[in-house]
């Protein structure tokens, strides 16, 4: 269920860009005969294109690192109690060869950090998203 959240979170981030960009759009100035000056300039509509493809493409990146350590992780602790199941119907105990018994959870602690680790990028994505997004250039008319 953590990285079904994690998930959920990232996807958040795209939404609060979306929602801070959409407030920065200008309509054009009315001027004679209906024509209308613009004031949103290529400056800011670049801007904001970076802003939403940094965070889009971090949440990516997130979201795949997120994915395969949930999958790695989730493989390597069945793994881990079928062979510890293995290895007590052979006989070995464990405590002289240094191997952990089932019942400990070092591995899915690992598991879960890794995972946070990875939704970080994700964060460094939307921090870098709301920096870009503040930059602004009115177009002015002569």
């Amino acid at each position: 269920i953590i990285p079904v959240v994690m998930a959920g979170v990232l996807g958040i981030y795209g939404l609060i860009v979306a929602v801070i960009l959409n407030g920065k759009f200008t309509k054009p100035i009315t001027g004679s005969f209906g024509s209308g000056e613009p004031t949103y300039s290529q400056y800011n509509a670049f801007a904001h294109l970076a802003a939403g493809l940094c965070c889009g493409l971090c949440s990516l990146a997130s979201g795949i690192a997120i994915g395969i350590s949930a999958d790695a992780g989730t493989r390597a602790i069945g793994a881990q109690g079928f062979m510890s199941a293995s290895w007590k119907k052979m006989g070995f105990t464990g405590d002289s060869g240094g191997q952990r018994s089932s019942n400990e959870d070092g591995l899915f602690v690992g598991t879960v950090l890794i995972q946070v680790f990875a939704g970080n990028l994700g964060l460094y994505g939307l921090i870098t998203a709301l920096i870009l997004s503040q930059t602004d250039y009115t177009c002015v008319s002569n």
